[in-house]
Protein backbone atom coordinates (compact mmCIF):
# COMPACT_ATOMS: atom_id res chain seq x y z
CA UNK A 1 0.00 0.00 0.00
CA UNK A 2 1.17 3.69 -0.48
CA UNK A 3 -0.32 6.49 0.89
CA UNK A 4 0.07 10.27 -0.51
CA UNK A 5 -0.20 12.79 2.82
CA UNK A 6 -0.66 16.42 0.73
CA UNK A 7 -0.28 18.99 3.23
CA UNK A 8 2.31 16.86 4.68
CA UNK A 9 4.45 20.08 7.04
CA UNK A 10 1.40 20.71 8.93
CA UNK A 11 0.18 19.87 11.98
CA UNK A 12 -1.55 16.72 10.99
CA UNK A 13 -0.06 15.85 7.91
CA UNK A 14 3.38 15.83 10.23
CA UNK A 15 1.63 13.86 12.39
CA UNK A 16 0.41 11.05 10.19
CA UNK A 17 4.36 11.05 8.59
CA UNK A 18 5.33 10.43 12.25
CA UNK A 19 2.86 7.49 12.78
CA UNK A 20 3.39 5.58 9.97
CA UNK A 21 7.22 5.84 10.39
CA UNK A 22 7.20 4.50 14.13
CA UNK A 23 4.25 1.92 13.28
CA UNK A 24 2.01 3.04 15.99
CA UNK A 25 0.21 6.29 16.93
CA UNK A 26 -0.33 7.30 21.11
CA UNK A 27 -3.65 4.85 20.68
CA UNK A 28 -1.45 1.98 19.47
CA UNK A 29 -0.48 0.22 17.13
CA UNK A 30 -1.26 0.75 13.54
CA UNK A 31 -3.44 -1.95 11.45
CA UNK A 32 -1.51 -4.69 10.06
CA UNK A 33 -2.28 -3.87 6.72
CA UNK A 34 0.14 -0.33 7.42
CA UNK A 35 3.05 -1.88 8.81
CA UNK A 36 5.83 -1.32 6.09
CA UNK A 37 3.13 0.96 4.47
CA UNK A 38 4.95 3.41 1.98
CA UNK A 39 4.29 6.94 2.23
CA UNK A 40 5.36 10.22 0.50
CA UNK A 41 4.69 13.72 1.78
CA UNK A 42 4.00 16.85 -0.41
CA UNK A 43 3.22 20.22 0.98
CA UNK A 44 2.70 23.32 -1.29
CA UNK A 45 6.13 24.17 -2.39
CA UNK A 46 5.93 20.49 -4.10
CA UNK A 47 2.59 20.76 -5.02
CA UNK A 48 -0.35 23.40 -5.71
CA UNK A 49 -3.52 21.41 -5.79
CA UNK A 50 -5.26 24.28 -6.73
CA UNK A 51 -3.79 23.36 -10.16
CA UNK A 52 -5.26 20.31 -12.08
CA UNK A 53 -2.19 19.76 -13.97
CA UNK A 54 -0.41 19.15 -10.67
CA UNK A 55 -2.78 16.98 -9.01
CA UNK A 56 -2.46 14.81 -12.17
CA UNK A 57 1.56 14.95 -12.51
CA UNK A 58 2.00 13.99 -8.92
CA UNK A 59 -0.74 10.88 -8.93
CA UNK A 60 1.25 9.72 -12.31
CA UNK A 61 4.70 9.68 -10.77
CA UNK A 62 3.90 8.02 -7.26
CA UNK A 63 0.57 6.35 -7.91
CA UNK A 64 -0.82 6.03 -4.43
CA UNK A 65 -3.54 3.89 -3.56
CA UNK A 66 -4.59 6.35 -1.11
CA UNK A 67 -4.29 9.72 -0.72
CA UNK A 68 -5.01 11.95 2.54
CA UNK A 69 -5.27 15.75 1.76
CA UNK A 70 -4.38 17.34 4.71
CA UNK A 71 -4.10 20.52 3.00
CA UNK A 72 -6.45 23.85 4.02
CA UNK A 73 -6.50 27.17 4.21
CA UNK A 74 -7.69 27.37 8.02
CA UNK A 75 -6.88 31.14 8.97
CA UNK A 76 -10.47 31.79 9.73
CA UNK A 77 -10.18 35.43 9.82
CA UNK A 78 -7.70 35.75 6.74
CA UNK A 79 -10.76 33.64 4.69
CA UNK A 80 -13.01 36.60 5.32
CA UNK A 81 -10.16 39.02 3.58
CA UNK A 82 -8.82 36.78 0.81
CA UNK A 83 -12.37 34.36 -0.30
CA UNK A 84 -10.88 33.71 -3.59
CA UNK A 85 -7.71 32.15 -1.83
CA UNK A 86 -9.91 30.43 0.62
CA UNK A 87 -11.88 28.94 -2.27
CA UNK A 88 -9.24 28.30 -4.60
CA UNK A 89 -7.66 26.35 -1.76
CA UNK A 90 -10.20 24.43 0.16
CA UNK A 91 -13.04 24.07 -2.69
CA UNK A 92 -10.98 23.50 -5.86
CA UNK A 93 -7.99 21.73 -4.63
CA UNK A 94 -10.33 19.08 -2.21
CA UNK A 95 -12.66 18.91 -6.48
CA UNK A 96 -8.97 18.94 -8.47
CA UNK A 97 -7.70 16.05 -5.84
CA UNK A 98 -11.36 14.17 -5.94
CA UNK A 99 -11.11 13.82 -9.90
CA UNK A 100 -7.53 12.85 -9.82
CA UNK A 101 -8.06 9.82 -7.58
CA UNK A 102 -11.54 8.65 -9.13
CA UNK A 103 -9.02 8.60 -12.54
CA UNK A 104 -6.38 6.68 -10.89
CA UNK A 105 -8.55 4.40 -8.97
CA UNK A 106 -7.44 5.62 -5.28
CA UNK A 107 -9.13 6.29 -2.30
CA UNK A 108 -9.39 10.20 -0.65
CA UNK A 109 -9.38 10.95 3.19
CA UNK A 110 -10.41 14.30 2.66
CA UNK A 111 -9.99 16.71 6.13
CA UNK A 112 -12.71 19.17 7.18
CA UNK A 113 -14.05 21.40 9.50
CA UNK A 114 -17.05 22.29 12.76
CA UNK A 115 -17.36 25.52 11.10
CA UNK A 116 -19.47 24.07 7.95
CA UNK A 117 -22.38 23.76 11.05
CA UNK A 118 -23.66 27.53 12.35
CA UNK A 119 -23.35 26.68 16.22
CA UNK A 120 -27.07 27.73 16.83
CA UNK A 121 -28.02 24.24 18.16
CA UNK A 122 -27.08 23.47 21.92
CA UNK A 123 -26.30 19.91 21.30
CA UNK A 124 -23.79 18.29 18.87
CA UNK A 125 -24.37 18.10 15.63
CA UNK A 126 -24.49 14.24 14.04
CA UNK A 127 -23.39 13.62 10.10
CA UNK A 128 -26.69 13.71 9.24
CA UNK A 129 -27.64 16.87 10.50
CA UNK A 130 -28.12 19.73 7.66
CA UNK A 131 -24.47 22.18 7.69
CA UNK A 132 -25.12 26.12 7.52
CA UNK A 133 -21.69 28.05 7.58
CA UNK A 134 -21.87 31.80 8.83
CA UNK A 135 -18.25 32.44 7.88
CA UNK A 136 -16.01 31.70 4.32
CA UNK A 137 -13.93 29.44 5.61
CA UNK A 138 -16.80 26.89 6.93
CA UNK A 139 -18.35 28.02 3.11
CA UNK A 140 -15.71 27.43 1.20
CA UNK A 141 -14.65 24.06 3.48
CA UNK A 142 -18.05 22.82 2.71
CA UNK A 143 -18.16 23.06 -1.06
CA UNK A 144 -14.81 21.33 -0.71
CA UNK A 145 -17.19 18.18 0.60
CA UNK A 146 -19.64 18.51 -1.99
CA UNK A 147 -16.86 18.06 -4.55
CA UNK A 148 -15.50 14.91 -2.55
CA UNK A 149 -18.42 13.27 -2.30
CA UNK A 150 -19.60 14.18 -6.36
CA UNK A 151 -16.20 12.96 -7.85
CA UNK A 152 -14.64 10.38 -6.04
CA UNK A 153 -16.93 7.75 -5.18
CA UNK A 154 -14.12 5.90 -2.58
CA UNK A 155 -13.82 9.10 -0.47
CA UNK A 156 -13.91 9.75 3.56
CA UNK A 157 -14.65 12.78 4.97
CA UNK A 158 -13.37 13.39 8.15
CA UNK A 159 -14.64 17.06 9.97
CA UNK A 160 -12.44 17.84 12.56
CA UNK A 161 -12.21 20.57 15.64
CA UNK A 162 -10.00 22.55 17.37
CA UNK A 163 -6.85 21.13 16.41
CA UNK A 164 -3.69 20.85 17.75
CA UNK A 165 -0.61 19.15 17.68
CA UNK A 166 2.98 19.18 18.04
CA UNK A 167 3.98 20.82 14.65
CA UNK A 168 2.74 24.09 13.13
CA UNK A 169 0.88 27.02 14.85
CA UNK A 170 -2.29 26.44 16.92
CA UNK A 171 -4.54 27.58 19.36
CA UNK A 172 -2.50 26.34 22.08
CA UNK A 173 1.18 27.23 21.28
CA UNK A 174 -0.38 30.81 21.16
CA UNK A 175 -1.36 30.46 24.56
CA UNK A 176 1.67 29.55 25.84
CA UNK A 177 3.68 32.30 23.75
CA UNK A 178 1.37 35.08 25.14
CA UNK A 179 0.43 33.49 28.84
CA UNK A 180 4.52 33.70 29.06
CA UNK A 181 5.20 37.25 27.59
CA UNK A 182 1.56 38.88 29.00
CA UNK A 183 0.80 36.93 32.31
CA UNK A 184 -2.45 37.26 31.59
CA UNK A 185 -4.46 36.15 28.47
CA UNK A 186 -8.50 36.92 27.62
CA UNK A 187 -10.51 34.24 25.68
CA UNK A 188 -13.95 34.05 25.00
CA UNK A 189 -16.65 32.19 27.23
CA UNK A 190 -19.57 31.26 25.12
CA UNK A 191 -17.90 29.20 22.08
CA UNK A 192 -18.19 26.06 22.87
CA UNK A 193 -16.34 23.01 20.88
CA UNK A 194 -14.21 19.94 21.05
CA UNK A 195 -10.62 19.75 21.19
CA UNK A 196 -8.70 17.58 19.37
CA UNK A 197 -5.15 16.60 19.63
CA UNK A 198 -3.56 15.19 16.04
CA UNK A 199 -1.96 12.50 17.28
CA UNK A 200 -5.92 10.64 18.35
CA UNK A 201 -7.06 12.12 14.31
CA UNK A 202 -4.04 10.74 12.79
CA UNK A 203 -4.64 7.66 14.05
CA UNK A 204 -8.97 7.56 12.95
CA UNK A 205 -7.63 8.82 9.54
CA UNK A 206 -5.63 5.59 9.31
CA UNK A 207 -7.75 3.23 10.63
CA UNK A 208 -10.54 4.53 8.07
CA UNK A 209 -8.56 4.51 5.24
CA UNK A 210 -7.86 1.15 4.84
CA UNK A 211 -11.31 0.15 4.67
CA UNK A 212 -14.50 0.50 2.58
CA UNK A 213 -16.44 2.36 4.98
CA UNK A 214 -16.66 4.97 2.90
CA UNK A 215 -18.53 8.16 4.00
CA UNK A 216 -18.66 11.26 6.46
CA UNK A 217 -17.16 11.18 9.51
CA UNK A 218 -16.96 13.45 12.91
CA UNK A 219 -14.01 12.91 14.51
CA UNK A 220 -13.42 14.91 17.44
CA UNK A 221 -12.20 14.82 21.17
CA UNK A 222 -14.55 13.53 23.47
CA UNK A 223 -15.93 16.07 25.75
CA UNK A 224 -17.33 20.02 25.38
CA UNK A 225 -15.48 23.10 26.52
CA UNK A 226 -15.41 26.52 25.78
CA UNK A 227 -12.35 28.28 24.68
CA UNK A 228 -11.82 29.65 28.21
CA UNK A 229 -11.70 26.53 29.72
CA UNK A 230 -9.91 25.08 26.69
CA UNK A 231 -7.02 27.81 28.23
CA UNK A 232 -7.53 27.75 32.25
CA UNK A 233 -6.51 23.91 31.51
CA UNK A 234 -3.52 24.63 28.95
CA UNK A 235 -1.85 27.14 31.49
CA UNK A 236 -2.37 24.55 34.69
CA UNK A 237 -0.66 21.83 32.61
CA UNK A 238 2.00 23.96 31.28
CA UNK A 239 2.74 25.33 34.98
CA UNK A 240 2.61 29.45 33.21
CA UNK A 241 1.25 31.27 36.26
CA UNK A 242 -1.03 33.48 33.47
CA UNK A 243 -4.32 35.19 34.52
CA UNK A 244 -6.80 33.83 32.02
CA UNK A 245 -10.42 36.42 31.97
CA UNK A 246 -12.75 35.15 30.19
CA UNK A 247 -15.06 37.49 27.80
CA UNK A 248 -18.24 37.25 25.37
CA UNK A 249 -18.04 36.92 21.41
CA UNK A 250 -19.87 40.59 21.66
CA UNK A 251 -17.12 41.86 23.69
CA UNK A 252 -14.25 40.24 21.47
CA UNK A 253 -15.94 41.30 18.20
CA UNK A 254 -15.84 44.96 19.28
CA UNK A 255 -12.04 44.65 20.04
CA UNK A 256 -11.32 42.98 17.05
CA UNK A 257 -13.66 44.22 14.51
CA UNK A 258 -12.29 42.51 11.66
CA UNK A 259 -12.69 39.04 12.94
CA UNK A 260 -14.90 36.61 11.18
CA UNK A 261 -18.03 35.64 12.93
CA UNK A 262 -17.70 31.96 14.80
CA UNK A 263 -20.47 29.65 15.69
CA UNK A 264 -21.31 29.73 19.20
CA UNK A 265 -21.65 26.10 19.83
CA UNK A 266 -19.68 23.74 17.10
CA UNK A 267 -19.34 20.26 19.54
CA UNK A 268 -19.47 17.51 17.22
CA UNK A 269 -20.83 14.11 17.61
CA UNK A 270 -18.76 11.41 16.51
CA UNK A 271 -21.53 8.95 15.23
CA UNK A 272 -20.36 7.20 12.53
CA UNK A 273 -17.26 6.50 14.45
CA UNK A 274 -18.80 4.93 16.58
CA UNK A 275 -21.46 2.71 14.18
CA UNK A 276 -18.96 1.11 12.33
CA UNK A 277 -14.79 1.18 12.57
CA UNK A 278 -15.38 2.19 17.15
CA UNK A 279 -14.61 5.76 17.94
CA UNK A 280 -11.33 5.67 20.22
CA UNK A 281 -10.72 9.18 20.87
CA UNK A 282 -9.93 10.20 24.06
CA UNK A 283 -11.03 13.06 26.29
CA UNK A 284 -10.17 16.15 25.50
CA UNK A 285 -8.40 16.88 28.86
CA UNK A 286 -6.61 13.55 28.51
CA UNK A 287 -5.35 14.21 25.19
CA UNK A 288 -3.97 17.74 26.36
CA UNK A 289 -2.31 16.32 29.45
CA UNK A 290 -0.79 13.66 26.82
CA UNK A 291 -0.15 16.63 24.25
CA UNK A 292 2.04 18.08 27.44
CA UNK A 293 3.89 14.90 28.58
CA UNK A 294 5.29 14.56 24.97
CA UNK A 295 5.76 18.35 23.49
CA UNK A 296 9.08 19.94 23.10
CA UNK A 297 8.97 23.45 22.30
CA UNK A 298 10.34 24.77 19.34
Amino acid sequence: MKLLIVGSNGQLGSELCRVLELGKSELGMLSYDLLGAEYVGYDVDRLDITKMSACRRVMTDEKPDVVINCAAYTNVDGCEAHPDDAFAVNAIGPRNLAVCCEEFGAKLVHISTDYVFPGTDPNPRCEYDTPAPISMYGKTKLLGEEYVKQFCHRSFILRTAWLYGYVGKNFVKTMLRVGRQNGAVTVVNDQLGNPTNAADLAHHVLKLAITDEYGTYHCTGEGVCSWYDFTVEIMRLSGINATVTPCTSEEYAAAHPEAARRPAFSALDNKMLRCSVGDEMRNWKDALASFFENYKEE
